[in-house]
């Protein structure tokens, strides 16, 4: 997750996007939409959740662009990396779980497992205890949404996933999804997923994630498993 860098009016965030192999930076400005205006339509009103678009700037030499808005020749001096952005409405949820594994609480006193996790798992990024320490003290930090799976009677782990909850508009924003390697293609994430999922039904009105689009993990084919809906994509484009 993000380190900030504050300001008298605005924020700069370098937000971290769940998605299996994403740590992008996204831009915006704090007063540039109301919340009934997000609550509208959630991903195509911004690339990024309402409690982050509050406190970021777009900086110099960035532009973020709807699809729908985009047009390749206008940005021909721009890399172009395209997101995904996803909602789940939380009213079907998959319950199915599977009987030689279990979640757990990613307790303080686990991070060191949660660390290795996450950096085993990603080629292009890596964290410290420290930033997930400071992940914890963000005003959407839920410690119920900080989980580790794990093969029941042993201490073998498989995966995590920490989520974020914005009570202020209701949305709960999946964040690190991730399996190692060599425990994927078991139908481990879906089980990850689907528990934020349903530790949220009932209190969080909607759920949203965003990804990178073409990553190998090929992440938006599990949220979608996972109930997933939309087609709302987003171009982070940079001066080259």
């Amino acid at each position: 997750m993000p380190s900030f860098m504050r300001g008298n009016r605005k924020k700069f965030i370098i937000a971290r996007t769940v998605a299996f192999n994403v740590c992008v930076l996204y831009n915006i400005d704090m007063n540039d939409l109301s919340l009934n205006e997000y609550l509208k339509s959630p991903c195509r009103a911004r690339s990024i959740p309402y409690w982050k678009q509050k406190i970021t700037v777009i900086p110099s030499g960035m532009k973020i662009v709807h699809d729908e808005d985009f047009i390749a020749e206008r940005f021909l001096g721009y890399v172009d990396d395209r997101y995904f952005r996803l909602y789940h409405g939380l009213k079907s949820i998959d319950p199915s779980e599977n009987d030689d594994v279990e979640i757990i609480a990613a307790t303080p006193d686990k991070t060191d497992v949660l660390v290795d996790i996450i950096n085993t798992s990603y080629r292009d990024l890596s964290v410290t205890k420290d930033r997930l320490t400071e992940f914890r003290k963000t005003q959407v930090y839920n410690p119920d949404l900080w989980i580790l799976l794990k093969y029941k009677d042993s201490d073998v782990y498989v995966g995590s996933g920490i989520a974020d909850y914005d009570g202020e508009a209701g949305e709960l924003i999946l964040e690190w999804i991730q399996v190692l390697p060599q425990y994927r293609g078991r139908g481990f994430g879906r089980l990850i997923v689907n528990r934020l999922l349903a530790t949220m039904r009932g209190t969080a009105k909607f759920a949203t994630v965003s990804g990178k689009i073409d990553n190998p993990t090929n992440a938006e084919t599990l949220y979608r498993k996972c109930g997933f809906v939309g087609n709302d994509v987003w171009h982070i484009l940079r001066k080259k």
